[in-house]
């Protein structure tokens, strides 16, 4: 009996100086932090423990917590502050009053953007990083939008893959950017959002030839005529090569001796790749259709070779 009463508080004697033990442990890491000295101009990492329509609350690991107004958090007149911070988030900001006189410090989210965002944009358009971004207003020559705070200017000819004409209609559009002038001395910011949207179009482009099908017969339209073949918009909206010597199978020295611009054709695809398509008139033709042998003039004219024999000859 004494045997095991004794294994009984030696059993509560362990768990008891575990229990110290991780309490004392807990109560040192927080004695450590009620002792960290918090001076203005110091910048903090706080996570939001609250969100309300006029300040952000955050989490300091500090014997204080701190606060934000809404006017201190962003320099972007469109911000909205629930919208766009929620608990849980990590925010860094400099203090600018230690006691608010109920001993919470006041920081300011904005002072810390100008001092670290020039680093971090700066980084942005080394790595191309792409970001997404509001236009927040319509100037002459261009857009303005803001990106980690900062005011930023994009042009006219970086808003969209082509110029922009009617720049009205972006306004409030949201769209993807990357930065390529970070100018800090200046504070002159300047996103672009074509190269983004040309990539796009150029990956949707190699998507749409990937499923054209060799062997396929389509129609389309002749776009362009050139010394080597005519260019074929087709009916799925992409444009294909339409070489000279698959045209027709006779020898002919101009795409305009048979084709014209704007002429509604049928071709049979005959490969799709690295994002090209070539076409083929000839590979259609039945087998057993009459030649027909054309002369082709500056004016774009087809003449059988009959014609030809006949043209200039004076009949008595």
């Amino acid at each position: 009996m004494d045997q095991e009463m004794n294994q009984l508080e030696n059993t509560e004697e362990k768990e008891l100086k575990g229990a110290k033990a991780e309490t004392m442990s807990d109560y040192e890491a927080e004695l450590e932090a009620s002792f960290k000295k918090v001076r203005e101009g110091d910048i903090l990492t706080g996570t939001v423990i609250s969100v309300d329509d006029d300040q952000v609350i955050l989490d300091l690991k500090y014997y204080a917590e701190g606060i934000i107004s809404k006017d201190d958090l962003s320099n972007d007149p469109e911000f909205h502050l629930k919208e766009e911070i929620h608990p849980g988030d990590e925010i860094t900001a400099t203090v600018i009053k230690t006691d608010d006189g109920e001993g919470n410090i006041v920081l300011s989210r904005k002072q810390a953007n100008d001092l670290l965002a020039w680093d971090k944009l700066k980084q942005m358009m080394e790595d191309r990083t792409v970001v997404k971004i509001k236009i927040a207003e319509i100037v002459k020559s261009g857009a303005v939008a803001y990106l980690e705070g900062i005011r930023a200017f994009i042009p006219a000819s970086k808003l969209a893959a082509e110029y922009v004409e009617n720049l009205e209609e972006w306004n409030g559009r949201t769209l993807e950017a990357t930065v390529i002038t970070a100018d800090e001395e200046n504070k002159r910011l300047v996103l672009s959002g074509r190269e983004v949207a040309r990539e796009k179009l150029a990956e949707e482009t190699r998507k749409r030839v990937a499923k054209c099908q060799p062997g396929a017969i389509v129609e389309g339209t002749v776009e362009t005529l050139k010394d080597y073949g005519a260019f074929v918009t087709l009916e799925n909206g992409l444009t294909g090569l339409l070489h000279i010597s698959q045209i027709s199978s006779q020898r002919i020295k101009h795409p305009g001796a048979v084709l014209k611009e704007g002429q509604a054709i049928k071709v049979k695809i005959l490969s799709a790749d690295n994002g090209k398509i070539s076409l083929s008139m000839k590979a259609i033709q039945p087998e057993d259709e009459p030649e027909e042998v054309f002369d082709y003039k500056e004016s774009g004219a087809a003449t059988t070779g009959l014609g030809a024999l006949l043209k200039g000859i004076k009949l008595q």
